[in-house]
């Protein structure tokens, strides 16, 4: 049998496929521009109401744990007390101090609620004053806004300033647009930076960690962090609970309105992921997930600001993001 190397003959006209002639290969990356998929599914899960049912079947497992560990607690002790006193005791004082920490906990939780409901009414009160045309109320506003600033280092320049200058003026929105550029401007530039390094870090994650679901906790865990100290920067200082509550308010919002979704304010972002997304799928939702992130935090500045934004320009989700991802994927445009 000859070994010799074979040559086939193509005759002219024939359309079978030949290598040079072949298709090229689909890129598997799905197509069209990058969504922020993990943005997307922490605001709906956060935005997500539980049903009545769930919350009563959560509600009486807790009752019921709640039970069960007290009356365990008590048998273990009374035995504890039976077999040796002091050790009883001993016991007896560390779950006196558990109990008395839960109920400092509760406490601040209750406080933190209380400050929440105390911005939110002065935001009201603001927005019916200028409505209105209210300098009375819009007086009441800036007294209760000092009193909440009062133990407050970084607003005492803009308190003294808004003490000296407030009574000159005549009408309820240069009042309140006095006390929103002296002691909110301040304010609203440390959110931004927060804001900023909450969507650095999203989007460094959602375009380096390959891992499933990984951008999806980065983005829950950043964004309730960046809600949180957005709170605190305001005065909310909300607690555990406080925060849940708070990022809830503000992803319903973003959910019911649309703003979750890329829109108007995003071009730019997205045309910056559309580009990476030609070398890498994950950087181009990186930079998508990291303009959500942005959204999310002026949303929570929106909610969490004591005074709506009127005198001061209400930041820019596009410009916050070029500063945050400013050299971030640097590498990536070179090559």
């Amino acid at each position: 049998m000859s070994k010799r190397p074979v040559l086939i003959d193509i005759e002219e006209g024939d359309d079978s496929p030949r290598p040079d002639t072949a298709p090229p290969v689909p890129d598997p990356v799905v197509e069209g521009h990058p969504e922020g998929r993990a943005m997307q599914t922490v605001a709906t899960l956060a935005a997500k109401k539980p049903s009545r049912l769930a919350r009563w079947f959560w509600g009486l497992l807790l009752s019921i744990l709640g039970a069960v560990i007290s009356f365990a607690a008590w048998d273990f002790v009374m035995a504890l007390l039976a077999r040796n006193v002091v050790l009883g005791y001993a016991v007896t004082a560390l779950i006196a101090a558990f109990a008395l920490v839960c109920l400092i906990i509760v406490i601040r939780e209750m406080a933190a609620f209380s400050r929440l409901a105390r911005i939110d009414k002065l935001h009201r009160a603001a927005d019916a004053a200028l409505a209105g045309a209210d300098l009375k109320q819009a007086r009441g506003v800036v007294q209760d806004l000092t009193q909440l600033y009062a133990g407050r280092e970084d607003t005492s320049w803009g308190r003294d300033r808004l003490r000296d200058y407030g009574p000159e003026q005549m009408d309820a929105g240069s009042l309140l647009g006095l006390a929103e550029t002296e002691l909110l401007t301040p304010l609203d530039r440390v959110a931004a930076k927060e804001i900023e390094a909450a969507a650095r870090q999203v989007a460094t994650v959602t375009a380096v960690v390959p891992l499933a679901f990984a951008d999806v906790i980065a983005a829950l865990t950043s964004n309730l962090r960046m809600i949180r100290r957005i709170a605190e920067i305001y005065g909310g200082r909300s607690g555990t609970l406080g925060s849940w509550r708070l990022a809830r308010a503000v992803m319903t919002h973003l959910v019911a309105t649309g703003a979750v979704a890329v829109g108007d304010d995003l071009i730019g972002s997205v045309a910056g992921g559309s580009l990476l997304s030609k070398v890498s799928r994950r950087f181009g939702e990186g930079i998508v997930n990291g303009a959500l992130t942005a959204r999310v935090g002026v949303a929570a500045m929106e909610v969490c600001r004591p005074l709506p934004f009127r005198a001061g320009k209400r930041p820019s989700v596009t410009r916050m993001v070029q500063r945050a991802l400013t050299g971030l994927f640097g590498g990536v445009n070179k090559a």
